[in-house]
């Protein structure tokens, strides 16, 4: 015997539509997205949203696993697979300028343009873009960390801490100069200077000669 299946069987792709969201997002910020901006971008009813991916901030937190292993995952495998922390810090701002200019998809990084700033009842998707971006200076720190244990950096005196908040900055400011349309090129020359400052900000004490 047959049994017949309930409801209507889906006519989307739901990862298409997570895709179509996520530019809808990353364009618009989440406060600046309606339910309505969501439907006409990914061709859906509201009502088949809520019963595919939940609410709204439901289908924001499915867009930013989606973004962290698309455009978000170059710059993390640079700072893992380079072999010295200078050449990963490098390789980093690096591919962080190419995805946030690359086209077809909006200018700047959905962590910091997200929800720097919205209304109060929706605190908690601030709170997860700000934890991300945490995660970012959490993430470069350890590679500096890696690379004193591995001996190409030695102990700087401007310390770990505040080298790795520096460049987590260089990476925000990147993002906003993108958004606000900084071309490649243009980037190009502010990550010259961030990587001309390395040698400065990783020098280690000076040793008393006498």
């Amino acid at each position: 015997m047959t049994v017949a299946t309930r409801g209507r069987p889906r006519t989307f792709d739901p990862d298409v539509a997570l895709q179509q969201a996520m530019d809808v997002f990353w364009e618009r910020g989440y406060d600046g997205t309606s339910l309505n901006d969501l439907a006409d971008a990914m061709g859906i009813a509201s009502a088949s949203i809520y019963a595919c991916f939940g609410s709204k901030e439901d289908l924001f937190r499915k867009v930013m696993v989606l973004y962290g292993t698309t455009s978000g995952e170059p710059p993390r495998r640079a700072l893992r697979e380079q072999p010295t922390a200078h050449a990963a810090v490098h390789a980093m701002l690096r591919a962080t300028a190419d995805e946030i200019t690359r086209p077809g998809t909006p200018p700047g990084c959905m962590l910091v343009l997200a929800g720097l700033t919205g209304a109060v009842e929706n605190e908690a998707v601030r709170e997860l873009l700000a934890d991300r971006r945490r995660n970012q200076f959490t993430t470069i720190k350890e590679r500096l960390t890696r690379g004193v244990t591995d001996e190409d950096l030695g102990t700087p005196l401007a310390g770990l801490d505040a080298i790795a908040r520096y460049y987590t900055t260089v990476v925000h400011g990147l993002s906003v100069q993108a958004r606000d349309g900084a071309t490649r090129v243009e980037l190009e020359t502010v990550i010259t200077c961030a990587m001309a400052a390395w040698d400065t900000l990783t020098s280690a004490p000076a040793t008393d000669a006498r």
